[in-house]
């Protein structure tokens, strides 16, 4: 039984799900770690905030100070504006994963019975070449003892015995 052009379209099917699915978790993954830098980057934010308030108590300005205070307060909104979205996106990246790491279990499981039924084919087409070689081996063993009998029976000059009887 050959493999079918049904189960060999099923694996293409699953071969394009599952680049889909990884191009989709290395999309969200790619949003995830922008998100995380995005924080990191409001975290240098706040400790700016915080040099320059240090630097103002040296230089006695208070629109250092000021601006100091500003920084550290922006940052720590778009902190707290960023802690939601970073959850959601690692969220979705592990449901991506999942996803992906389903869709490649259903290919792997196309491709393996691919595999199994082309080495079952490849079984029985020896198998079939074996039982073939050997009625050939068997039929010419036959002939050449036919041929041996009727080369006996010539030699003994048997009548009813000629090659034109045992030929019919």
């Amino acid at each position: 039984m050959a493999v079918s052009r049904g189960l060999r379209r099923l694996l293409r099917i699953r071969e394009i799900e599952e680049e889909q699915c990884q191009m989709a978790l290395e999309s969200a993954t790619g949003a995830f770690h922008q998100l995380q830098l995005a924080l990191e980057s409001t975290f240098e934010q706040g400790r700016q905030g915080r040099r320059l308030i240090g630097a103002s108590a040296y230089s006695g300005e208070s629109q250092d100070r000021l601006a100091g205070l500003e920084e550290i307060r922006t940052a720590e909104r778009r902190a707290v504006a960023l802690a939601p979205r970073i959850a959601d996106a690692q969220l979705d990246v592990a449901a991506l994963r999942e996803e992906f790491l389903s869709r490649r279990v259903e290919r792997r499981q196309a491709e393996t019975l691919i595999k199994e039924t082309e080495a079952r084919d490849a079984v029985e087409a020896g198998r079939r070449s074996q039982q073939d070689m050997d009625d050939w081996f068997g039929n010419r063993l036959h002939r050449q003892d036919a041929e041996k009998e009727i080369e006996e029976s010539r030699e003994c000059g048997q009548p009813g015995h000629s090659p034109s009887s045992l030929q019919a």
